[in-house]
């Protein structure tokens, strides 16, 4: 078969791009017998794509092509959710299978896959940009009409999916796994990420958008700090409200690195986000020996098991309890973190996907 992926949401260094890029490395690893064309459209980061594909190149031959193109998401967004004109085939070629990024969804002669990683535009259109929410709407009506087959990451997003009245059968539960690059670090590189954010001892949140529940994070570690030398640092865009807040430090955005150098340094992780489709952090924390606070709702409890502590993102007080068990538990909760990461893996999640493709044999 000649099986095409769209690869254009690699380079924006979100859960999308960790899912599509790990899948697509893991699926030339598992599949030695079909050839695969790789789609993407970028106006200003094409060469991160290009690059991307020459290493693939490099390493598997002719069982992986590429066409990437000088084309805007708006302009894609245009041309596919909205006039929904010129089949992928277009630019890629005859395809067997196309599998569609969570952007835009064209027409294709193939036996058409998508991924939808969460509804969040929909759950939460408050709290989304009014063009995601637009953008997603429209890819949506076309999933529902024309797709043969739709990848979830997790329970949660399933039923979320049937409450929109989608087809069960066309529907495959998925889950993700961590990105390799996530492990343990050195003692001495974890005194050296201490004394840089002048932090001894600090719990870490990731993620500074409404659904992350920043607002919550604080007052629940205002509850947690009282007679502690205990810091909170946080990943994201900084919140203007919070600057200057006592104890709490942003580190704004920062490197796939800098954040592997937090997770291991920090003494939890708290991630109470409000819905999450499938909820990467959490593993990326077990993998580098971070206890997890997460949430009791949507698909976090999926993925975290027993082996993080689950609080309503809700109660600032339960989030704070969450927070304290977490620091009173680490060792425990290290163990059952490295037990459960071994659920996940990018082999199987690439092994059940080509059984998808292979679909369009039957």
């Amino acid at each position: 078969m000649r099986i095409g992926i769209d690869i254009s949401q690699i380079v924006y260094s979100t859960g999308v791009s960790i899912y599509t890029e790990n899948l697509v490395k893991s699926l030339l690893e598992v599949d030695v017998k079909n050839e695969y064309l790789l789609f993407g459209g970028s106006f200003r980061r094409r060469e991160g794509l290009i690059s991307f594909a020459k290493s693939l190149d490099y390493k598997y031959g002719s069982r992986v092509k590429s066409r990437i193109f000088h084309l805007p998401p708006t302009f894609l967004d245009w041309l596919w959710n909205k006039w929904h004109i010129l089949p992928v085939e277009t630019f890629t070629g005859r395809l067997n299978v196309f599998h569609s990024s969570d952007w835009v969804q064209p027409p294709s002669y193939g036996f058409r896959v998508t991924t939808i990683h969460d509804l969040s535009p929909l759950r939460f259109p408050k709290l989304t940009h009014p063009k995601i929410v637009e953008v997603t709407k429209n890819r949506l009506k076309w999933i529902k009409k024309e797709v043969d087959r739709i990848i979830v990451p997790s329970q949660a997003t399933y039923e979320d999916l049937l409450l929109l009245k989608f087809d069960r059968r066309k529907i495959k539960v998925i889950p993700e796994a961590v990105d390799p690059f996530y492990k343990k670090i050195s003692s001495k590189e974890k005194d050296s990420v201490r004394k840089k954010y002048r932090a001894d001892n600090f719990i870490l949140a990731v993620g500074t958008n409404k659904r992350k529940n920043l607002d919550r994070i604080i007052s629940a570690f205002d509850l947690v700090k009282a007679g502690k030398d205990l810091k909170l640092i946080v990943v994201g865009e900084k919140i203007s409200e919070f600057q200057g807040k006592r104890g709490v430090i942003f580190a704004g955005q920062v490197t796939k690195n800098e954040l592997r150098r937090l997770y291991n340094s920090a003494s939890a992780l708290v991630y109470p986000s409000l819905y999450e489709g499938f909820g990467l952090p959490i593993l990326e924390a077990f993998a580098c020996g971070c206890p997890v606070v997460t949430s009791n709702v949507s698909s976090l409890p999926e993925v975290a098991g027993k082996a993080a502590i689950l609080v309503n993102p809700y109660d600032e007080s339960d989030i704070a309890d969450g927070i304290k068990t977490a620091l009173l538990r680490q060792k425990s909760l290290v163990k059952e973190g490295e037990k459960r990461l071994k659920m996940f893996s990018w082999h199987e999640a690439a092994r059940k996907t080509l059984e998808v493709y292979e679909e369009a044999l039957a």
